[in-house]
């Protein structure tokens, strides 16, 4: 078992919480915001386990917080060879984790899905170690629903989630304050779209904007775009702009493509419209920033799961989605976008209907249960 180690240690007598899970930013961000919660306002030791694929490996260490590396994978939309592999990991990764709870003994531990959190949770299960299940999305993964009915406690977001777990709560999803800080939105001139599909971009979103922007801009006397790429993909995007005309003095200072936005809850406070993706913390921050979306699902995404949260903010009337199919018609996108831009009241709307949606007391909440399970153990 590899260790990623720092000079944070706890005392012997402090509350040991062990957070397993990880791989994207919607399973990593919100456990390091459980994590500082349960340190900060617990006195916790809190230490990870991941693995070496997962953000985990960067974010976890950079955050202050010991983490352990064990073997796992993917089993869902893989190939035959990934999920051989992973099969035969997998056991092996729960001998890892159940040599990492011996030795350092937690009170309680969390999965926050993610490749760790099977084996994670599945160790503890058998040293019968309190559990707490923490699940973003309205469709469980597959390592939630594998421990779902198993587990001492749940929190979750959505409330479709629910039937998946006993003992469950709906808390939401913990967010930066900066997002819930947020203005609500009046409408501004020039008006801003803001299109985003997470730190590494979207590649349906580098390929359909160029081709809906001219005629976007042309429409609107007053149009600001900005553009987040993903750092593989800002020089071609920019080009593919540029080949749609968008390279002339005319565009200065109504459109802007970056690699990569450090300020996100800003960039959500200038925005009258955000075309993003759909996974649970993007969904959070929509909702704690107030925000009118248009949602276009992943895919490819584990149980169509960013599908069933984009359906569950437009059921709110929160936001509107494509597919990547519709997002492909150039016509369809650019229709979507002049039907909602046109409508500065109906945006404002959205997003009050958004922030509703939201639960701020999220983190506070989820360190709550889990002190509560390890002092009932």
């Amino acid at each position: 078992m590899q260790k990623i180690r720092n000079r944070e240690r706890g005392t012997a007598n402090s509350l040991r919480v062990l957070i397993a899970g990880g791989g994207t930013g919607g399973h990593v961000i919100p456990a390091l915001a459980i994590a500082r919660e349960l340190r900060d306002a617990h006195n916790a030791e809190v230490r990870f386990v991941g693995t070496a694929r997962g953000l985990e490996s960067r974010l976890v260490p950079e955050a202050g917080f010991p983490l352990d590396l064990v073997r796992s994978g993917q089993l869902k939309n893989v190939s035959v060879a990934t999920r051989l592999r992973t099969t035969i990991d997998l056991p092996l990764g729960v001998v890892e984790c159940m040599h990492l709870l011996r030795e350092f003994r937690p009170h309680a531990v969390v999965g926050v899905g993610g490749y760790a959190s099977g084996p994670g949770m599945l160790a503890a299960l058998v040293l019968r170690v309190p559990t707490l299940a923490f699940e973003p999305n309205a469709v469980p993964g597959l390592a939630n629903r594998l421990v779902g009915r198993w587990v001492a406690a749940a929190a979750v977001n959505f409330t479709q989630s629910q039937s998946y777990f006993r003992n469950v709560r709906v808390t939401g999803i913990p967010v930066r304050a900066d997002f819930f800080s947020i203005a609500p939105k009046v409408a501004s001139t020039p008006p801003r779209l803001l299109v985003f599909g997470g730190s590494q971009g979207a590649r349906v979103f580098n390929e359909a904007m160029p081709r809906t922007a001219r005629r976007l801009l042309d429409q609107f006397g007053s149009l600001e775009i900005v553009h987040q790429t993903g750092a593989r993909a800002a020089e071609e995007t920019v080009q593919a702009y540029a080949r749609a005309g968008m390279a002339g003095e005319q565009d200065a200072g109504r459109l802007r493509v970056q690699a990569y936005l450090d300020r996100m809850p800003d960039e959500f406070a200038a925005a009258d419209l955000i075309l993003c993706r759909s996974g649970a913390s993007t969904m959070a921050e929509l909702g704690a920033a107030g925000r009118a979306s248009l949602l276009v699902p992943f895919a490819l995404a584990a149980d169509d799961h960013q599908r069933r949260n984009a359906e569950a903010f437009c059921a709110a009337g929160a936001a509107r989605m494509l597919t990547e199919a519709q997002l492909a018609d150039a016509d369809r996108l650019l229709d979507e976008l002049v039907r909602l831009l046109v409508a500065p009241e109906e945006l404002r709307a959205m997003g009050e209907r958004a922030r509703s949606l939201a639960r701020p007391d999220a983190a506070r909440q989820i360190a709550t249960m889990v002190v509560d399970l390890a002092r009932s153990a």
